[in-house]
């Protein structure tokens, strides 16, 4: 089993990572039927770049990001070396698919998914790597069925690989999507892994293979089952007001987007993930009882989604 990449294997990753974008965004534009990606190719000043794919004013999506980025550089930003101070000194490779998805429709869940590879190397010293990843989703007008669904393909995924990983990566994932200043989870979570090469470099890229690929299989039948349901106006505007809570993780908790600014990525790429409409209103609070109030009360603490499901 090979610890170490090598420069073919990094080459491999980079392969992956672009042909993993081509085929969400296909379909995703299948699964829109109106609105197709526009793509604008990007060069980092110091090094690498990358290509981000916009959709907006489908008949589904209202805004969609699925961007591909591969930075390199010497210097490591000061996100990364408070988070693993041995990285100090060293050059960099960071490569990664990211995207976002907001449907119109208030009854179609938000989803976000990332996989990601990343090696620091110096003269004289094995290099430090790892893969991360994952995908979780945020629903505004939730349904049991697509929240077990969604955790069904996320175990399927991990499965392969030991009992416990998806136990593992799902109580991860709980834990990072969590706005600790309001006490409260992003969405209803998924997979969340980083720091990944306890398994050395074959077995990892082909768990953060599994992950990427379980993307689509999880998203389009919730898709499916929701783009059809009626809207009112008052469930456009719950959507926009818990849109604000998506801008608050992504501005303020997420290691992601930090390191993205801090090493001189290119923010208009960066920024793609945030909705086209959001709102906030000082201490609003949903009627009790209510599907908005259900939200919040049933759904977003954690759950284990699939402890009575086969």
């Amino acid at each position: 089993m090979k610890s170490i990449p090598d420069a073919a294997d990094v080459a491999a990753v980079k392969d992956y990572l672009m042909s993993l974008q081509d085929r969400i965004c296909t379909a995703l534009e299948q699964a829109d039927g109106n609105a197709g990606f526009i793509e604008d190719s990007w060069s980092r000043p110091g090094g690498g770049g990358g290509r981000s794919r916009i959709i907006e004013n489908g008949a589904l999506l209202e805004k969609g990001g699925v961007g591909f980025s591969h930075v390199f550089g010497e210097g490591m930003p000061p996100s990364a070396t408070a988070h693993r101070p041995e990285l100090a000194g060293r050059g960099f490779q960071a490569m990664g698919v990211s995207l976002v998805m907001h449907p119109e429709n208030p009854h179609v869940p938000t989803s976000h998914a990332n996989v990601r590879f990343f090696i620091a190397e110096k003269e004289g010293a094995e290099p430090v790597w790892w893969f991360g990843g994952g995908f979780d989703l945020t629903p505004y007008y939730a349904t049991e069925e697509d929240c077990i669904h969604w955790h069904r393909v996320a175990r399927a995924a991990c499965a392969p690989f030991g009992e416990e990983v998806y136990a593992r990566y799902k109580k991860w994932c709980d834990e990072y999507f969590y706005l600790k200043h309001r006490d409260e989870a992003r969405g209803i979570g998924g997979l969340f892994f980083d720091d990944l090469n306890e398994w050395g470099f074959e077995r990892c890229f082909e768990f953060m293979r599994a992950i990427g690929d379980a993307y689509v299989e999880a998203y389009l039948p919730i898709i499916e089952r929701r783009r059809a349901t009626p809207w009112t106006e008052q469930q456009k505007a719950f959507q926009e007001y818990r849109r604000g809570r998506y801008v608050e993780f992504n501005l303020v908790w997420d290691r992601g987007t930090l390191f993205g600014l801090q090493s001189g990525g290119r923010t208009e790429s960066i920024l793609m993930s945030l909705p086209p409409t959001v709102r906030w209103g000082y201490n609003w609070q949903p009627q009790p009882g209510s599907e908005e109030a259900r939200l919040v009360d049933e759904f977003l603490p954690p759950r284990d989604w699939l402890k009575e499901v086969n």
